[in-house]
């Protein structure tokens, strides 16, 4: 359980730093850069943890998964990106990818092994 915490925590801060990017102006703007570089750090930290329970495949993917989704959604919504229902369906299909990897995805994590042992 705290591997899907750690991979969703880290992916909600990939979210986070990559409208930073955007906000940063190019990181023209001193408090958006310091803000995108810390979450990137927070973000990266997250994944990282997660790492040592998820296989990298599996792991890879939902965060950067997550993470696409995320971005694009408020990109659309808070950021006035282009939107139509092309780009919402394959955001849809990309969210359904992402379940599909985890319901499809039997190997245990590292964390449910321990568990199993101890």
């Amino acid at each position: 359980m705290m591997a899907w915490f750690y991979l969703l925590v880290g992916a909600v801060f990939e979210i986070g730093w990559a409208i930073g990017l955007k906000l940063s102006e190019g990181f023209t703007d001193p408090l958006f850069s310091t803000l995108t570089v810390i979450g990137i750090l927070i973000s990266f930290s997250f994944f990282t943890k997660a790492l040592t329970m998820f296989d990298i495949g599996t792991g890879y993917a939902i965060f950067t998964g997550i993470g696409a989704a995320g971005t694009a959604i408020l990109g659309m919504t808070l950021l006035g990106d282009g939107g139509g229902p092309g780009k919402v369906f394959f955001i849809v299909l990309l969210i359904v990818g992402i379940i599909g990897l985890k319901m499809s995805d039997s190997s245990p994590t590292t964390e449910e092994v321990q568990h199993q042992e101890g």
